[in-house]
């Protein structure tokens, strides 16, 4: 089990963290997201022992002591997947990934590397030189790299940040299905929400040095605590109550995602359309409510200047208050 306890950094005057605490049992895999330069990465780094911190950092109950007393930083039971990738350019895709791994067992390291390189998806280019790799072919390598040792712990960051969306998805799938089967704990640092929603067990969110707020993806998305929790899963919505509930007097606001409005004939409440944005399998509704900018997912483009009445759901309201 992965715990910490008080883990606070500064770049000289400035704190990065400050007294960041929570735990992680074997096999959960966290997110971790916020927005640039909340401490995302400057975390990764302190747990695996590239910085030092004055707070605690506990495996299995075993104090992680960090660079001020380890000769060479960094824990060997960790692997830590920077966002460069630091490998060998005159070495092949197989080369990079079994670099690492024991020459004694030929057959053992050709297979390893072999299951590797279908993880991530990088068996037809495995003689070729990493000099000759696409950024994204090159993360993959590395990701597969930090793999070949299997870790008790990974560390990745922004892990899928170069690689193509068309293979992202499956990708993705695959890895975090490897990292289950295997029990491998994984906390990953992104700014994609799919990485936060679709396969981690527990989010937290970073802002000002601090966590700003933790529990399952389910918790965070569907009752988000304000606009900047909600803003890091798309688009939000933060609608004035009295614009939704005509007797309402107070200042109040929810938090609105643009798929739970809808439109309908015979609303009282009215907006006017101001411009449609073609998303694939929706259009994205930019329109206006009382003077409020409201965004409503749609399955096709409304004409622009119509007034149209909207509605949401009276337990979404009641829940969200």
């Amino acid at each position: 089990m992965l715990k910490l306890k008080n883990v606070s950094f500064s770049y000289l005057e400035k704190p990065i963290l400050k007294n960041v605490g929570f735990s992680l049992e074997k096999g959960e895999n966290l997110s971790v997201i916020g927005e640039s330069g909340c401490g995302k990465s400057t975390l990764l780094k302190l747990i695996y022992g590239l910085l030092h911190t004055e707070g605690k950092i506990f495996w299995n109950d075993e104090e992680l002591l960090g660079p001020k007393f380890n000769i060479v930083p960094g824990e060997p039971f960790i692997k830590y997947l920077a966002q460069d990738f630091d490998l060998m350019p005159p070495l092949t895709v197989a080369e990079n990934i079994g670099k690492h791994l024991s020459n004694m067992y030929p057959r053992k390291k050709k297979k390893r590397v072999e299951e590797l390189m279908e993880v991530v998806e990088m068996t037809e280019l495995a003689n070729e030189k990493a000099k000759h790799l696409s950024g994204g072919q090159q993360q993959r390598v590395a990701l597969a790299r930090a793999l070949a040792n299997e870790p008790e712990l990974l560390l990745l960051d922004e892990p899928f940040s170069h690689i193509d969306h068309f293979r992202k998805n499956n990708l993705r799938r695959q890895l975090f299905s490897y990292l289950s089967e295997k029990n491998i704990t994984c906390i990953v640092a992104t700014h994609d929400s799919t990485d936060a929603l679709s396969f981690a067990d527990k989010t937290i969110v970073l802002k000002n040095a601090k966590i700003h707020a933790e529990g399952t993806p389910e918790q965070l998305y569907q009752n988000p605590p304000n606009k900047y929790v909600a803003s890091l899963f798309g688009e939000i919505n933060e609608i004035m109550l009295k614009n939704l509930i005509l007797e309402e007097k107070s200042r109040k606001k929810i938090l609105v995602y643009p798929h739970e409005i809808s439109f309908s004939k015979n609303s009282e409440i009215k907006v006017e359309v101001i411009e449609n944005f073609f998303r694939g399998p929706h259009y994205l509704i930019k329109t206006n409510l009382n003077g409020q900018e409201i965004f409503i997912e749609n399955p096709s483009k409304l004409k622009e200047g119509a007034k149209v009445g909207i509605k949401i759901s009276p337990k979404l309201i009641a829940t969200r208050q």
